[in-house]
């Protein structure tokens, strides 16, 4: 078997990234294909792989910037890649995986995390969101052409493996799948992270500084609440975000993998206030043993246990309603139960959703694809 990787970059420490390295950890000899790489901005485990960038390299340097470039440099840039020598193409991602050149009769498996976000769900993004009439006709315009080559590239894989029921859901909405989509849950690196006997006094927010991610709630909470919080993350709304923030919110990027466990380790509690197709970030939390407040919607409806009746056996503590008083009502009430959360019950929790199940479930899905790809061909 033949087989070839397929990223949509490699320019961060996202969930995305942990995908993919996942996938270089079960096909460990096979190439893998993106737009851009950075060795220092994504996992350091990368600089073992066979990695192969396209000429989009020399022009963008960070992963903001590969974005920006996606329209139309980025579909250019990923169709630039030949990879009609491989039986098996393996994919991952939302966007640009999907655009490579692959054999006719070669075997195509997108694992992707959602439709692609800014051609189906234009409104996540602050840049459509907060357009004025004439600018949101110019991009209306752009985006119907988006989802035209977006649908019909999408139609190549020969299965698609989703990560929950409701992000399988939009894909066959979106891309009118009629084969059954396989559900295998992202991994978390559970050994990555250490539970700390003596939680500090700070809540944590591990994200991207970007529109969807809803950083600004949390930040508008946390600035009536005055408790500690700590946002590691960076983004296109950075310099935003950060104005509104008051001097009790502190501000980290570029951590290595020891201080964000660090981090982890020694927060109160986790904030997830966005709408997330899945969302890694409180499954690392649950792995340093710290409990999740989180908008109750979306992929922590799969990945954690809320609060009904007794706290030692959940994860995370819901809110209702994506608004600031929401989420401060839930951080007061945290606050009544707070010490009745078992660590040692939420680490193992995590550990249901560790990267060697992920790992073996995805090497089990494409080695049996491709048994019954072989006995068709035969036939």
């Amino acid at each position: 078997m033949k087989i070839a990787l397929v990223q949509d970059g490699l320019m961060c420490r996202a969930g995305g990234e942990q995908v993919a390295l996942c996938f270089h950890k079960a096909f460990p000899e096979a190439p893998i294909y993106t737009q851009c790489y950075q060795p220092s901005l994504t996992f350091p485990e990368f600089k073992e792989a066979d990695i192969r960038t396209s000429w989009l390299q020399n022009i963008a340097k960070t992963d903001d910037r590969m974005k920006q470039l996606f329209f139309p440099l980025g579909v250019q840039a990923m169709q630039s890649h030949d990879l009609t020598d491989f039986d098996v193409v393996l994919m991952s991602g939302t966007h640009c995986a999907k655009y490579v050149k692959v054999r006719k009769n070669a075997l195509v498996i997108s694992y992707s995390f959602t439709p692609f976000r800014l051609a189906w769900n234009p409104e996540s993004y602050a840049q459509y969101a907060e357009a004025g009439p004439i600018k949101r006709f110019v991009f209306d315009k752009i985006l119907r052409y988006l989802r035209d080559v977006d649908f019909r590239f999408a139609q190549r894989p020969n299965y698609y493996v989703g990560m929950t029921d409701e992000t399988a859901e939009r894909l066959r909405s979106a891309y009118q799948i009629k084969k059954p989509i396989r559900i295998i849950k992202p991994p978390v690196s559970v050994n990555n992270f250490y539970v700390s006997n003596l939680p500090k006094e700070y809540f944590l927010i591990v994200s991207r500084l970007e529109y969807y991610k809803k950083v600004d709630l949390a930040i508008d909470a946390f600035n009536e609440l005055g408790y500690p919080l700590v946002v590691v993350g960076k983004g296109l709304q950075a310099e935003e975000i950060k104005a509104r923030a008051k001097g009790n919110v502190t501000f980290l990027s570029g951590l290595s993998a020891q201080q964000l466990a660090d981090a982890y380790a020694n927060c109160r509690a986790f904030i997830f206030p966005q709408h997330e197709d899945y969302g890694i970030t409180p499954l690392e939390a649950n792995a340093a043993g710290r409990p999740v407040i989180a908008y109750g919607v979306g992929g922590v409806l799969a990945t954690q246990i809320p609060v009904k009746d007794d706290p030692a056996e959940a994860t995370a503590l819901f809110f209702d309603e994506q608004t600031v008083e929401s989420l401060v009502k839930a951080v007061k009430a945290f606050e009544g139960i707070e010490e009745r959360f078992n660590p040692t019950f939420i680490r193992q929790h995590a550990e249901a959703f560790d990267e060697k199940i992920f790992i073996e479930q995805i090497q089990q899905f494409v080695q049996g694809k491709y048994l019954e790809y072989k006995k068709h061909s035969v036939a």
